[in-house]
């Protein structure tokens, strides 16, 4: 039985739940709208603060002999990769007479092929004429270089060419000269040779003719590629605009803070751990939410709506106290203030009854502290809660955060309602909540959130039952069946423990204008 409820457990339960991972991050909007103005401010702060360098920009038409219409970019590619080679390099610096290294000089410019014969220069400088002047001298160095590339290319080819048909008409010379020594007797071998020898002069002469029309071909071809060389686009300085560098710097700084941002919020609530859904803060618990608060006191239209959820809230209180026979006490998690306010709201319902003393055992003397004033009920701190009577009435307010002493939160109350602020404990720590009041016989009534998200639709109610001090609660029922009696019961002179208590009705009260329930 146990095992078959453990694995319905771990398969319902998603190893990533990707509504608390959003509702989560949403709650940090502060950490990653903070990193996302970081980022805007520093994009236009490097648009101001490091202005790019002066710039100028050329464009080179480049023919080549191989042109073909299908071609993919191979060539302008490889004209690309020519143009950023030392030598390009330093016969612009030679023309320039700069001293500059061509390994240095290098570093300030590039090239990128725009179509298959059309090359972009762009070069940086300490000047706008300076940057123009290096561009130039590198379109200049580019264009001459590219033509006796070529003409060396066409040049190598004719000779070639030109090397074969010389070596054709020597042998043409030889086939002749084996024509005219031909004998002029008349016999079947004799005319085999000589068919043999005019075929083979035809084929020569052929050749020879081919070979030349090839080499001129050849040296044709290279005053095209000479005249189709040019530089189209005179060199020109690029202007900045600071306004717009400004504002696409800035765009860029405010996507990537954004994302980063988010990143980072994702990855600290997953790492975390802090639930921050109704559903997830009960089932740590082990207890019903039963009413929800904002931390602060909202916006303007909707503290009337607060206030009426505050007044139900300590008005269910109220009817909670007087109807247990037992002390209940409020215990905090992460929300010390909000604690003490409904502590404060509690003794101001509960005082018409009488006169009631408030035990308080949080951190840093919130209500004990505090002046009094008239008509506010009567407080004393954790340390001097021992020497009060049984017979006043009282009602206790702690802290269940790190570093609690465990042992005397029985001495608040045996019931309790624990306020606790959504994602501020992690469910490691919530769980230790829980097994701590359950160990101490302290019975949990239900949880009071604060700080709820707005958008949570996930329910807070655990519908099989109490599970949080489970074996406090059983212990509790075996006091009774034996006749034993609490210091309260004791104080009203009952023989044994009254244990109703009035329904507490949920109340949410969201940071948006949906109604509250």
């Amino acid at each position: 039985m146990t095992t078959s409820t453990t694995a319905e457990s771990s398969a319902s339960t998603p190893l990533l739940d990707l509504q608390a991972l959003v509702v989560a991050v949403r709650r940090r909007r502060r950490l990653w709208s903070a990193m996302a103005l970081l980022g805007l401010l520093a994009g236009a702060a490097v648009a101001v603060l490091i202005p790019p360098p002066p710039t100028a920009v050329t464009k080179v038409l480049v023919a080549h002999q191989e042109d073909q219409p299908n071609d993919t970019g191979t060539l302008i590619r490889t004209d690309v990769e020519l143009l950023g080679t030392t030598r390009i390099a330093e016969k612009a610096l030679r023309s320039l007479k700069s001293p500059e290294k061509p390994e240095d000089f290098m570093r300030d410019y590039r090239g990128a092929g725009l179509t298959n014969n059309l090359l972009q220069i762009t070069v940086t400088g300490d000047s706008d004429a300076e940057a123009t002047a290096r561009a130039k001298a590198l379109a200049d160095a580019f264009v001459a270089d590219h033509v006796k590339r070529m003409r060396d290319t066409a040049t190598a080819e004719a000779k070639a060419l030109l090397d074969q048909r010389d070596r054709m008409r020597d042998e043409l010379a030889q086939v002749n000269k084996a024509i005219g020594e031909g004998s002029p007797e008349s016999g079947p071998k004799a005319s085999a040779n000589m068919e043999s020898l005019f075929a083979r002069r035809a084929e020569l002469t052929s050749r020879i003719t081919d070979f030349g029309q090839r080499a001129a071909e050849a040296r044709t071809g290279t005053p095209k590629v000479v005249a189709g060389t040019q530089v189209v686009d005179a060199p020109r300085a690029v202007r900045h605009s600071l306004p717009k560098a400004a504002a696409t710097n800035a765009g860029i700084g405010l996507v990537l803070g954004l994302v980063l941002g988010l990143v980072v919020a994702a990855v600290g609530t997953v790492v975390a751990d802090r639930p921050v859904l109704r559903r997830e803060i009960a089932a740590n618990l082990g207890a019903s939410v039963i009413a929800e608060l904002p931390r602060r006191s909202g916006r303007l239209w909707q503290r009337r709506r607060i206030r009426a959820a505050r007044e139900r809230l300590t008005a269910s209180l109220a009817r909670t106290v007087r109807g247990s026979a037992e002390p209940v006490s409020l215990l905090e998690l992460g929300c010390a203030r909000s604690a003490s306010v409904i502590a404060l709201d509690l003794a101001a319902a509960l005082a018409p009854d009488g006169p009631f003393v408030i035990v308080d055992a949080l951190p840093g003397r919130q209500l004990a502290g505090r002046r009094q004033k008239p008509g506010d009920p009567t407080v004393v701190s954790g340390k001097r809660a021992a020497d009060l009577s049984y017979e006043e009435r009282r009602f206790g307010v702690g802290s269940v955060a790190p570093g609690t002493a465990w042992t005397d939160l029985q001495y608040l109350g045996t019931q309790t309602v624990l306020v606790v602020r959504a994602g501020h404990g992690n469910a490691a720590w919530l769980h230790t909540v829980a097994r701590q009041l359950a160990d101490q016989g302290i019975e949990v009534i239900g949880v009071v959130l604060i700080d709820p998200d707005p958008r949570d639709r996930t329910d807070g109610t655990l519908w099989n039952g109490l599970h949080t001090a489970l074996r406090g609660h059983g212990e509790r029922q075996a006091r009774q069946n034996s006749g034993g009696t609490s210091h309260a019961v004791k104080a009203v002179g009952e023989g044994q423990l009254r244990t109703e208590r009035q329904p507490m009705w949920a109340t949410r009260v969201p940071d948006s204008d949906q109604e509250a329930r």
